[in-house]
C-alpha cells in the first residue's frame, strides 16, 4: 500500500525519529511511504540519506509542498494518511484528494488510488487506561470538502487492546547480549575510549536532580564512564560541571550526533541508560538494558500519572520507582540518597532481571506495524 505519514517536528526529535522509524518498518515489510515533514534538519543525522531517496520505499516531503495543489497534481492518493502526535494533514491536501475521489465516482467495495483513504490519528505513547478505551475509535469528519468522512484514533500501547509497540520484525532475531569484544569495537567506532569500566548514556531534557546524580555516581567507588548524547543534555551536564569531564573515578564523554543505528547501539551496549521521550524510552526496553526514564514534563503535572501507569504495566521494583520519581522531580530536593541506589553496581542484575521481563512480556504482543495494517485491512 502507499501511506502518507504527516509529522510536524515540536522540538525534542521524538516525534520525527518515531516517524522515521514507523517509515523505515513499514518499507521493509514493501510498502510504500510518503513522510511529510515540517523540519527534516533532524534526518541528516538520524537517518544519513534519507533527503537523497537513499532508503528504498520512503520519499521524504517537504510540508509545504501538502499545501499546495499544483505540487499535489499527479501524485496519487494514498491508501492510508496518517497524522502522527495530532498534527493535521494540511487542508489543500485533504481538499485536493477529496474533490479527485469526489468527481471519479467513489464506490465503496473499491480499493486503491480512486478509494478514500484510511484515516488515522496516531496519538502519543501511554499505558494510562484510556488508551485501551480510546484505541480505534472513530472521529467523524463534520466539516468541509471530507465532511462524511471518518478519523480513527489509534493508540500505541502496552495491552492487547491497544495498537502495540514500534518494533521492527527482525529486532529479536537482531539482538545479541553485549560482550566485552563487540562492546570494545563499537565505543572504539563512535569515537569513545572503554577500558572496560561501567558505562551509562544520558539522554535528558534538563532534569532537577541532574546535579545530586553526577555527586552519586562520583562518589561510588568504582569507576566509571558517562557518555552524554549532543544537544539538551550535553548542555544540561555542562551547566552543572562546566568544562570538567572527570570526577573521582567518573569520567565523562559527550558524543555527536548519532544515527539511530549507533544509538541503538549505545543503548545496547551501556549497563544503564537514561533516556526521554517516546523513542528512546522504546529502545531502551527492546535494548534490554536497565533504563530510567525522563517523561517530558508538562506544566499541569499531566506526565506523573502517566510515569506511574508506564512503572506499573512494566512491573518495576520499589526501588526502581522511586529513581525514576527522584529523576522527574516527583520528590524531594534533594532526593533521598536511598532514591539513587539503584545506580549502584551491586543493584543491576536485578533492575536487568525486570527489564528482560517486561520485555519479553512485550515482544508477545502484534507490533505497532502488524496491528497498524491490520486494521486499515478491517477499514478498506
Amino acid at each position: 500500500m502507499l501511506w502518507d505519514i504527516f509529522c510536524r517536528v515540536i522540538d525534542n526529535f521524538g516525534d520525527i525519529g518515531v516517524c522515521w522509524r514507523l517509515s523505515a518498518d513499514l518499507a521493509a515489510r514493501g510498502h510504500t511511504v510518503r513522510l511529510w515533514v515540517d523540519d527534516v534538519s533532524a534526518l541528516r543525522w538520524m537517518a544519513p540519506g534519507a533527503l537523497e531517496g537513499q532508503w528504498p520505499g520512503i520519499q521524504v516531503l517537504a510540508w509545504g509542498k501538502a499545501q499546495s495543489v499544483q505540487a499535489l497534481e499527479g501524485m496519487l492518493c494514498a491508501d492510508v494518511w496518517i497524522e502522527a502526535f495530532g498534527c493535521d494533514v494540511p487542508q489543500p491536501f485533504v481538499t485536493h484528494y477529496a474533490r479527485a475521489i469526489a468527481s471519479s465516482g467513489f464506490d465503496a467495495a473499491r480499493v486503491g488510488p480512486s478509494a478514500k483513504p484510511v484515516w488515522l490519528n496516531l496519538e502519543y505513547l501511554s499505558a494510562e487506561p484510556y488508551v485501551e478505551r480510546s484505541h480505534g475509535l472513530p472521529s467523524p469528519v463534520m466539516h468541509g470538502p471530507a465532511k462524511g468522512w471518518t478519523k480513527y484514533f489509534f493508540y500505541p500501547g502496552f495491552g492487547t487492546q491497544t495498537g502495540g509497540l514500534l518494533r521492527e520484525q527482525t529486532l529479536a532475531a537482531r539482538w545479541q547480549p553485549p560482550v566485552a569484544a563487540t562492546r570494545a569495537q563499537f565505543f572504539s567506532r563512535i569515537g569513545v575510549q572503554w577500558q572496560g569500566e561501567r558505562v551509562l548514556s544520558l539522554f535528558c531534557y534538563e532534569p532537577p536532580m541532574l546535579k545530586a546524580v553526577l555527586e552519586h555516581l562520583a562518589g561510588l567507588p568504582e569507576p566509571l564512564l558517562l557518555l552524554v548524547t549532543a544537544g539538551r543534555a550535553g548542555n544540561a551536564v555542562r551547566a552543572v560541571l562546566g568544562t570538567d569531564t572527570t570526577r573521582n573515578r567518573l569520567q565523562i564523554s559527550h558524543l555527536p550526533a548519532l544515527t539511530q543505528t549507533d544509538y541503538d547501539g549505545l543503548l545496547t551496549n551501556c549497563d544503564i541508560n537514561f533516556v526521554r521521550g517516546e523513542d528512546s524510552v522504546l529502545r531502551a526496553l527492546w535494548a534490554g538494558r536497565p533504563f530510567v526514564w525522563h517523561i517530558y514534563p508538562q506544566d499541569d503535572q499531566a506526565h506523573a500519572p502517566k510515569l506511574e501507569a508506564f512503572m506499573e504495566a512494566l512491573h518495576f521494583s520499589a526501588a526502581v520507582r522511586s529513581l525514576h520519581r527522584a529523576w522527574n522531580g516527583l520528590t524531594a530536593t534533594p532526593p533521598h540518597p536511598h532514591s539513587l541506589r539503584p545506580l549502584n553496581a551491586s543493584e543491576g542484575e536485578e533492575w536487568q532481571a525486570q527489564v528482560q521481563a517486561a520485555r519479553q512480556q512485550l515482544f508477545k504482543l502484534p507490533d505497532l506495524s502488524t496491528s497498524l495494517l491490520q486494521f486499515v485491512q478491517k477499514k478498506r
